[in-house]
């Protein structure tokens, strides 16, 4: 019956709910999600632990706090905690997660508003702020494991057992020459790098499955993609159409978590379909920016946040005119 209610515009009605489409997001990230553990070792659930538990906790404080109802049923917080501990390596100490929560709840979202009212993704900005205060923390990778070997030390606080590997393939990039992993390993994820970088191909069905659910649309994944293959075949560092430099830009780094499941946020990315498709453009050539030109070699997390700040502008550009008004918004005599 609630779908018949008259009442103020919009007047288009959904049964769809914020926690529906957290949880299909959930859903869309479990297998990488299960895949960075079988990788990486039971740390990495400590790491997802850590940094849900803190997201929801500092969720309900916050909310307590300002008196205001409570919204961690919304499930919102659970998947900033989930991205958050994706876009750190396993190597992290526990404390660096709690951190981050704090930082993405209570700062970007909560003291915005919360929930459609934050201008940057929170998880986004927590981890361009992890990086800029705990470099050598957010760079210290280990190579992958592919047995479940840290059981031993899955709930210590720090990083001392921990073997710490060379360069990732990214950095390796950085320098005009392919990585040693072939391009398989890249894709299906036997790589070094963050939880949330080692498996492409697990990300991509996760993010199929959200364009399938319509929880999202191709528009802003497929161009922030397609831009990235583009820029990086025309203008490779390998040489002028190197198919192999563009594959390893492609399915390297945090690209393809960043396209699906970051950049698509509702409530930072644009409402309509050529806002989306210029948003995602400058979300791709700022990321082959900052990859080439930057002192370090990832840039999906800055150009991400960068393009965060221009949708509101992108939406004004682009929003569709007033059928029967002439320009101005004086109505057709």
């Amino acid at each position: 019956m609630n779908m018949l209610r008259v009442s103020a515009s919009p007047h288009i009605k959904d049964t769809e709910t914020t926690s529906s489409l957290m949880k299909d997001v959930l859903l869309s990230l479990l297998p990488a999600f299960v895949w960075s553990i079988y990788v990486f070792g039971f740390r990495a659930l400590s790491v997802y632990a850590v940094s849900i538990g803190s997201a929801v906790l500092f969720e309900y404080l916050v909310r307590k706090l300002m008196n205001k109802n409570n919204t961690i049923g919304d499930c919102s917080a659970v998947v900033t905690g989930v991205l958050l501990a994706m876009s750190l390596p396993v190597s992290v100490p526990l404390w660096l997660p709690v951190i981050g929560s704090f930082f993405a709840i209570v700062i970007v979202k909560q003291l915005f508003g919360g929930l459609g009212k934050n201008v940057v993704n929170p998880a986004i900005a927590a981890r361009v702020f992890l990086f800029a205060s705990f470099p050598a923390e957010l760079t210290a990778y280990t190579a992958p494991h592919n047995y479940l070997s840290f059981f031993k030390i899955a709930f210590k606080a720090d990083n001392s057992d921990i073997a710490v590997a060379g360069a990732t393939p990214l950095a390796v990039l950085k320098n005009g020459t392919l990585p040693t992993n072939s391009i398989p390993d890249m894709f299906f994820g036997n790589i070094v790098g963050c939880l949330g970088e080692v498996s492409a191909f697990l990300l991509i069905v996760g993010g199929i499955y959200l364009i399938a659910k319509k929880v999202i649309t191709w528009h802003i994944p497929v161009c922030y993609m397609a831009t990235v293959a583009f820029l990086t075949f025309v203008f490779s560092r390998g040489g002028m159409f190197d198919l192999s430099f563009m594959l390893c830009q492609l399915f390297t780094g945090g690209l393809v978590l960043g396209a699906f499941f970051m950049a698509t946020d509702y409530v930072t990315s644009p409402a309509t379909k050529l806002g989306r498709i210029i948003y995602a453009v400058g979300c791709g050539a700022i990321t082959v920016f900052i990859r080439y030109f930057g002192g370090y070699p990832e840039g999906v997390s800055f150009a991400i946040m960068i393009m965060n700040l221009f949708v509101w502008y992108l939406d004004k550009a682009t929003r569709p005119k007033v059928f029967g008004t002439k320009k101005g918004g004086k109505a057709h005599e």
